[in-house]
C-alpha cells in the first residue's frame, strides 16, 4: 500500500509511488511506439520488462505514477530527478523534471495538470530553487507542457547522444525558477493553483469521415447511431453539412464538434453536437451552439435532432429548449444569459 504522505493530489489525478502491481498498466501504455521513442527510450517489450523498469528506473525518491482518481491505475509517469540522478545540475536545491503519459490520454490537459502539482511540490515542499526540463527536437507536446507551466528557454544542443536508442538528436533545455513560479502564481499566470482550463478555439472546418469517427470514440455519441447506417451517414454528413464547427484545445486535439443545416429562412437544425467526455462541463457545447447560431445569422429558431444523442436532453433543457418526440426546439434563443467557462 502507498503511504498517504507519498500522494500528490489534483482535481482529476493522484500522483503516487510506483508498485510492482502497476506493471501491466505500465506495459499497456509504454509499449506504444509513439510514446517512448520521442522521449528517448524504446517501447517496452513485455510486462516483465515493465516490472523491471518499476524496480530499477521508476524507483527514484520523487518518481510518481500518474493515476486518474476514478480508478487509481497508472497511465503515465512523472519525476523530479534530484542531484546525482541528472546531468542538468549538481546542486541539491535544483532538479530536473521528466514526464510522459499514455497516448489515450493525450490532449486532455492531464500532463500540464500533473506537472503543475509536482512543480508546487518541488518549490513548496522540497525547497527547490530551480527546476530544469528538456525535450528533443520534434516533441511538440512536451514543449507545449513546459510552455504552459512557465518554463523559459535556455539553450539548444546538437548531436546529443540518446544512448537508449543508439542515436543522436537535437535537444532543447528550459528552466523555471522559484521566483518565476511564485510570480506567475501571484499574478494568476499559467501555473496558478487548480488551473486546468485550457484555451479552446472554435473554427469552421470540414472534417474527414475518419477524423469524425475517431472523435466519436471519445464521446457518448457514436454508440447511439443505428449501426446499419452509421458509416454511410457519417460520410454524407461531413461532406455536405453547411455548418461544420470544430473545437480544439491548445494542443490541436478535437474536443467538440457541431454539425448543422439551415433552411436559410426560419430554422437552424443541429444534426450533431458532441463534446469529448474529459471536456464535458466546461461550456464547450454552449460555445459551439452560440457560434453555430451566429454563423446561421443569429435570428433563426433552433431545432436539434436527438437520434444520435438522446443523452444530451438535460444540456438542451438548460438552454431553455423543449423536447418534442426526437426533436428539441427553441424559438429566438437569447445568448446573453449564457457564459462560456
Amino acid at each position: 500500500m502507498v503511504d498517504v504522505e507519498d500522494l500528490l493530489v489534483t482535481q482529476r489525478l493522484i500522483l503516487r509511488k510506483w508498485e510492482e502491481s502497476d506493471a501491466e498498466n505500465l506495459y499497456r501504455y509504454a509499449r506504444d511506439p509513439e510514446v517512448g521513442p520521442i522521449a528517448g527510450w524504446p517501447p517496452h517489450q513485455s510486462v516483465e520488462e515493465s516490472r523491471d523498469v518499476i524496480r530499477n528506473v521508476l524507483n527514484g525518491a520523487e518518481a510518481y505514477a500518474i493515476c486518474l482518481k476514478t480508478d487509481n491505475k497508472a497511465i503515465g509517469a512523472i519525476e523530479l530527478r534530484l542531484n546525482g540522478h541528472t546531468d542538468m545540475t549538481d546542486r541539491d536545491d535544483e532538479c530536473e523534471l521528466g514526464y510522459w503519459v499514455g497516448k489515450p490520454f493525450w490532449g486532455r490537459g492531464i500532463m500540464p495538470e500533473a506537472a503543475r502539482e509536482i512543480l508546487r511540490h518541488a518549490f513548496e515542499d522540497l525547497g527547490m530553487q530551480k527546476v530544469w526540463c528538456g525535450y528533443y527536437d520534434g516533441n511538440t507536446k512536451s514543449r507545449r507542457v513546459q510552455e504552459k507551466c512557465g518554463f523559459r528557454y535556455q539553450w539548444t544542443t546538437h548531436d546529443l547522444d540518446v544512448p537508449l536508442l543508439n542515436e543522436k538528436r537535437t535537444g532543447h533545455v528550459n528552466l523555471l525558477t522559484k521566483e518565476q513560479w511564485t510570480a506567475e502564481r501571484t499574478a494568476g499566470g499559467k501555473c496558478r493553483e487548480n488551473s486546468d482550463q485550457e484555451m479552446i478555439g472554435i473554427h469552421r472546418q470540414r472534417l474527414s469521415a475518419e477524423e469524425y469517427i475517431d472523435f466519436l470514440k471519445t464521446t457518448d455519441l457514436g454508440s447511439q447511431y443505428p449501426k446499419e447506417r452509421f458509416h454511410q451517414r457519417i460520410g454524407t454528413l461531413v461532406s455536405t453539412v453547411p455548418i461544420s464547427l470544430v473545437a480544439r484545445n491548445e494542443e490541436g486535439v478535437i474536443v467538440g464538434v457541431l454539425f448543422a443545416i439551415t433552411d436559410f429562412a426560419y430554422w437552424m437544425f443541429v444534426t450533431d453536437l458532441g463534446v469529448a467526455r474529459e471536456w464535458e462541463g466546461r461550456g464547450i457545447g454552449t460555445a459551439l451552439m452560440k457560434k453555430a447560431h451566429e454563423t446561421a445569422g443569429g435570428e433563426k429558431d433552433i431545432a436539434v435532432y436527438l437520434v444520435a444523442n438522446s443523452n444530451a436532453v438535460p444540456f438542451y433543457e438548460k438552454l431553455g429548449m423543449e423536447k418534442t418526440d426526437e426533436v428539441m426546439t427553441y424559438n429566438h434563443i437569447d445568448w446573453t444569459g449564457f457564459t462560456v467557462t
